[in-house]
């Protein structure tokens, strides 16, 4: 892949938006993951005027190799594992599930730190647009999709500024559609997509959370 796509998050965001304006709508709402999506979530929101919420996900990190990920579990208790990736790396069974644990516990920490006081937003019956600021293995951004579907989103869609080829086959059960703004053939990380990839803080997210089409209550 040459050169950088994206100049940031907030770039790749509002590169994305236009993408989506298919969905703008009173029933719709943005759900960023943290922390990075939250940033191109946040772009997406204020194009589509559309409030904005985090949905909570967590890697399962593989032993020696934390970039990857042997699953990914969700705010809403859901769990999905690679199965033929443990299977290939050898992964012990009380591996997996340190390796569970610690995820679910990073999702309690985010939950407490993102909405200290106040519940995600309702989904029910509305359309929920799930963003992340890219797919690799797409296993949070596929346990994410899952628990949308299960607070009641009528019509879920994963949105992503650069995503693999074929990546959207992994989605087709869980989402009604699948947007990437950049599907190069060469992509070796998420990262090679932007040129600033530096790790999104606590704050970042807290702020994008507080500004003006965050929470706003759907009518």
């Amino acid at each position: 892949m040459r050169g950088m796509a994206f100049a940031d998050r907030r770039d790749a965001g509002r590169r994305l938006a236009p993408l989506l304006l298919a969905e703008t709508g009173t029933a719709t709402i943005v759900l960023g993951l943290p922390r990075g999506g939250v940033l191109v979530a946040a772009e997406v929101a204020a194009a589509l005027q559309a409030p904005l919420d985090v949905l909570v996900a967590a890697k399962l990190r593989t032993p020696e190799r934390p970039e990857l990920a042997l699953g990914a579990v969700a705010e809403d208790g859901g769990l999905l594992l690679d199965a033929p990736l443990i299977r290939r790396l050898g992964v012990p069974v009380e591996a997996v599930g340190d390796a569970e644990r610690t995820a679910r516990e990073e999702v309690a920490r985010r939950v407490a730190r993102y909405r200290p006081a106040r519940p995600r937003l309702d989904l029910a019956g509305r359309t929920t647009i799930v963003i992340d600021d890219g797919i690799a293995t797409g296993s949070t951004a596929l346990v994410a999709c899952r628990a949308a579907r299960s607070a009641g989103a009528a019509r879920v869609v994963i949105a992503v500024p650069v995503a693999p080829p074929g990546w959207s086959r992994a989605f087709a059960a869980a989402a009604d559609e699948a947007v990437a703004a950049l599907i190069p053939a060469g992509l070796r990380a998420v990262g090679d997509a932007y040129e600033d990839f530096r790790q999104t803080t606590d704050e970042e997210v807290l702020a994008a959370l507080a500004g003006p089409e965050a929470r706003r209550a759907p009518a």
